[in-house]
């Protein structure tokens, strides 16, 4: 039986110890055999920013400063997310054996997998096949529309996900919201996005509940256990690495140098 690293983290953090921490067990997953999965929350409303996007042509800075909303850039690609009620996952390995060596075949088993959890909590929802002209060209959120192999439910995407791959090795994580709110969500967005114009559901919208971070949770591990036929074994940083992850913190994530630069070349 292959066993999986769980780390699961029900209190809020910070934007940028989340996005150190994950960059850490991708740099982790390249140096052993092991796969990483983890699940945890924002201390705060927080806009992420995919690798290569410029800061100026999709979020609004001072609305978010004004608002007490963190903004980030991730090492991963994708568009700009809203992180706040929601359950964010990311999966860090470089075992090809289960995963394969290509980006959208890796993506699609990911996806296959929070089906089966989404399907454990009583969701129906299914992968999309295609993703809109202007969607993918565009700077619109990533909640805009579902994008191909992305998670949808009758056109409204539940999830929205971004993968970073070298060779063999990746980090995926991805955005699962319990609630949406679309009125900040484009608040948030330039250029001047709306409510009415973003196509995303949640959790909590489509069973008709409230639904909490650990409730949704378990379906989520059970889904990547069955999918997989892993089990998990709890996961705990070492001190030393806890060190590593504050260090990447102060000095690329917290840093207006990092999360402003204008965009580089996109990370695949």
């Amino acid at each position: 039986m292959t066993h999986w690293q769980l780390i699961v983290e029900p209190e809020p953090l910070p934007g940028s110890w989340n996005m150190a921490l994950d960059e850490h067990l991708y740099t982790l997953a390249a140096s052993s055999p092991r796969t990483f999965l983890r699940f945890y929350r924002w201390e705060r409303p927080t806009a992420s920013l995919g690798y290569s996007q410029d800061a100026s042509r999709v979020v609004d800075a001072e609305f978010c400063r004004d608002r007490g909303i963190d903004i980030v850039r991730r090492m991963t690609g994708g568009k700009l997310v809203l992180h706040d009620r929601e359950v964010t996952y990311s999966i860090a390995s470089a075992d090809t054996a289960i995963f394969t060596d290509t980006l959208r075949e890796s993506y699609r088993l990911i996806s296959r997998a929070l089906l089966k959890g989404l399907a454990l909590m009583g969701i129906t929802a299914r992968l999309a096949e295609t993703s809109p002209p202007a969607y993918a060209r565009g700077t619109m959120p990533c909640f805009a529309f579902p994008a191909r192999d992305e998670i949808e439910i009758e056109g409204r995407k539940i999830v929205g996900s971004a993968q970073k791959r070298t060779g063999a090795l990746f980090l995926q994580h991805g955005s699962i919201p319990l609630d949406k709110d679309e009125a900040l969500l484009a608040a948030v967005s330039r250029p001047g996005e709306t409510a009415e114009s973003l196509g995303m559901t949640s959790v909590s919208e489509a069973l008709g509940r409230p639904v909490e971070f650990e409730a949704a949770v378990g379906p989520l591990v059970q889904g990547f256990a069955d999918l997989f036929g892993v089990e998990f074994e709890r996961f705990s940083l070492p001190p030393a690495d806890r060190e590593a992850v504050r260090r990447l913190q102060a000095e690329k994530y917290a840093s207006d140098a990092w999360t402003f630069r204008r965009g580089g070349p996109p990370a695949r």
